[in-house]
């Protein structure tokens, strides 16, 4: 089943599926680098840290982003032994989240929506 004006059948997509990354992957060098904070922080490793740091199931498994990386270790470096905040976790989940939703064309995030039971009506 086809919708209207577009290339790409219901169910099918053609640019990112929920949850991938949106962009480069972060260097061996950024990952070592973090998995060494996380440590100093004192966890045993990105999972142990999700929920205290934050990190979505991907970030927690060692997918990073550059950019994600890099915020992660300035978070990590500026919190001098003190645990993040609620808050910071969640607007950095935030703003990775609001990165997916910027490259995924809107017929398709219409189509994932209708999917989870929304009614999507256009502008």
């Amino acid at each position: 089943m086809r919708i209207p004006g577009s290339e790409t059948p219901i169910g099918e997509t053609d640019a990112m599926a929920f949850g991938q990354q949106a962009g480069p992957p972060a260097s061996a060098r950024q990952l070592q680098e973090l998995t060494q904070l996380v440590r100093d922080n004192g966890h045993e490793g990105l999972r142990e840290a999700r929920h205290p740091l934050g990190l979505t199931q991907r970030q927690a498994a060692g997918r990073f982003t550059r950019d994600e990386a890099d915020d992660l270790i300035s978070r990590l470096q500026a919190s001098d032994d003190a645990p993040p905040t609620p808050e910071a976790a969640e607007s950095s989940r935030s703003a990775a989240a609001q990165q997916v939703l910027r490259v995924m064309p809107a017929d398709q995030l219409a189509i994932e929506l209708e999917r989870r039971g929304w009614t999507v009506i256009p502008p």
